[in-house]
């Protein structure tokens, strides 16, 4: 499967974002946690790395910038972050799915 998924678009969102090279983390605490860490293509211009998806208790996800010590090196929009959590959360499933290590799918 190619790991550059285009992502869906809604009216106000970046038309070329794509989620690269994600990895699934297997993180087994409790609360809030990791699932997955990728790269972010934004436009052809702008490119953050070390994304993570995180998963609340109750299946809900979102998604953080990584961090430069104890700071967050970006932060989105509700809106872009919807869009970048849906991506993130499609691109998991496709790689959970075809990973045996990774069986619980999205």
């Amino acid at each position: 499967m190619d790991p550059r998924l285009e992502a869906g678009v809604r009216e106000g969102c970046v038309a070329n974002m794509m989620i690269l090279d994600l990895k699934p983390v297997a993180d087994t605490g409790a609360g809030l946690r990791v699932i997955a860490q990728f790269d972010l293509q934004l436009s052809d211009d702008v490119r953050l790395y070390g994304v993570r998806l995180l998963e609340a208790p109750d299946g809900g996800r979102i998604v953080y910038a990584a961090q430069a010590g104890s700071r967050r090196t970006a932060t989105f929009s509700r809106a872009l972050a919807e869009e970048i959590t849906e991506a993130a959360s499609k691109a998991y499933r496709g790689a959970t799915t075809a990973n045996d290590n990774f069986s619980k799918a999205a």
